[in-house]
C-alpha cells in the first residue's frame, strides 16, 4: 500500500503520519509539503518526519503528478489554514486551498489512486442559527478560507473520478498537542495563555458555538476515509466529522481550561460585536458511517494534554514562540525576512 499525505509538516500532518505509520507498518508513506512551516517544531522529541519512507518538498501549485504512479491513497492536507491568512493572501488561499486541490486531484484519478481523502472544514456552515447543522443544510461560507473548502469540495463532486472513492471530511475545529502545535486555535490558546498568564481574555461575548475535534481523532477519521470504498458511504461522500457531545459556547471552553489550570481567570467582553462564526455540526451521519473510528478524545483529555506538551517544551527549555505557533506570523516573518515572496512561494 502506496500513500501520498500532501501538506503533512504542518499541524495535523505529523500525527497522521504517525498513526498511519502505526496503523499501516508495511505501508509506503511519502510525505510532500513545501515546509513553509518545517521550523515550527514546538517539541523536542525526534523528527516527526522520521515515520515517513520518503519527505518530498515542494508547491502544491506545482505538484509532480509522476509522484501519484502506483498510489492507493492520497491524504490532502496541505492548505493555508485560518481566516487571519484568508485575509491577507485571499488569492493564494483560493490558489492553494482550491485550484492546487482540483489539479491534485484529477492527477490522482488518472494515476488510478483509488482513494482521495480531503481535509475540509465545518467553517462552510458559517453562521448557522438554529438547530445543528447536517451536511444537506445550507453552507454560508464566511471567510476566504471556508469558501476556499467549499469550492474544492464542488470540484472534486464534480470530478470525472468514476473509480475513486473521494471523502471530503469536514471536519470540526481542531484542537489538541502536535509536534508543531499552533496556538491560533481557540483551545489551545486559551491552554497556552492561561499557562503564561493566568488568565483567559475571551474577546468575544463567548456566545459562538464551535465543535471541536482533537488532532487524534481527525488522524482516526481520516484512516477510515483512505480505506473505505463506495458500499461505505456513496463514491463521493461530504460528511461532518467530529462527534454530537463536542459542540461547545466558547464561554464553556474558557471555563473548562481555568477548571483544569487552578488560579486562572477568564474574562468575557459582553460589548463585544457579535461573531458571525458560530455554528453547531449535527455528526449523525459520521457515527453511522464510520461507527469504528468516531472521535474518543475528550475535551479534558486535550486540555490535560496540551498542559503537559506545553510544561515540557518550557522545561527542556524549548521556547513556543508566537512566531512558531502563529500560521499567520509565520509567514509575515518570512516575508519580512525575503525568504517568501508575496505569492507564498519560496526565494532563497
Amino acid at each position: 500500500m502506496r500513500i501520498v499525505i500532501t501538506g503533512n509538516m504542518g499541524y495535523v500532518g505529523p500525527v497522521v503520519a504517525a498513526h498511519f505509520r502505526e496503523c499501516f507498518p508495511d505501508a509506503e508513506l511519502i510525505g510532500f509539503d513545501s515546509a513553509l512551516f518545517a521550523q515550527c517544531l514546538t517539541t523536542p522529541d525526534a523528527f516527526p518526519e522520521r515515520v515517513l519512507d520518503r519527505q518530498v518538498f515542494g508547491d502544491v501549485r506545482e505538484f509532480p503528478a509522476d509522484l501519484l504512479t502506483n498510489t492507493d491513497a492520497v491524504v490532502h492536507l496541505a492548505a493555508l489554514s485560518n481566516d487571519p491568512i484568508g485575509v491577507r493572501f485571499e488569492k493564494q488561499t483560493d490558489e492553494i486551498n482550491n485550484i492546487a486541490s482540483i489539479r491534485i486531484a484529477a492527477a490522482a484519478a488518472k494515476a488510478g489512486v483509488s482513494s482521495f481523502v480531503f481535509a475540509s472544514s465545518c467553517s462552510v456552515y458559517g453562521m448557522a442559527e438554529g438547530g445543528p447543522r447536517k451536511e444537506s443544510d445550507t453552507l454560508l461560507p464566511l471567510t476566504a478560507y471556508a469558501k476556499s473548502k467549499i469550492a474544492t469540495e464542488q470540484g472534486l463532486k464534480q470530478l470525472a473520478a468514476p473509480s475513486m472513492t473521494i471523502t471530503c471530511l469536514r471536519f470540526a475545529t481542531a484542537c489538541g498537542q502536535a509536534p508543531r502545535l499552533r496556538l491560533d486555535l481557540v483551545l489551545n490558546d486559551f491552554v497556552a495563555t492561561a499557562l503564561a498568564t493566568g488568565q483567559i481574555n475571551v474577546l468575544s461575548d463567548g456566545s459562538p458555538w464551535r465543535p471541536l475535534i482533537d488532532v487524534e481523532d481527525m488522524a482516526r477519521a481520516m484512516e477510515w476515509a483512505a480505506t473505505r470504498r463506495g458500499a461505505n458511504g456513496d463514491r463521493f461522500l461530504a460528511i461532518n466529522a467530529g462527534r454530537d457531545d463536542h459542540n461547545y459556547q466558547v464561554v464553556d471552553l474558557a471555563e473548562a481550561v481555568a477548571d483544569a489550570i487552578p488560579g486562572t481567570t477568564v474574562s468575557i467582553n459582553r460589548d463585544a460585536l457579535p461573531d458571525l462564526r458560530s455554528y453547531r455540526v449535527d455528526f449523525g451521519l459520521f457515527a453511522k458511517t464510520a461507527p469504528d473510528h468516531q472521535p474518543q478524545v475528550s475535551l479534558s483529555r486535550s486540555i490535560e494534554r496540551l498542559i503537559e506538551g506545553l510544561n515540557a517544551a518550557v522545561q527542556d527549555h524549548h521556547q513556543v514562540l508566537p512566531s512558531r505557533t502563529k500560521r499567520l506570523a509565520v509567514l509575515e516573518k518570512l516575508i519580512d525576512t525575503g525568504r517568501i515572496s508575496d505569492d507564498v512561494r519560496w526565494l532563497n
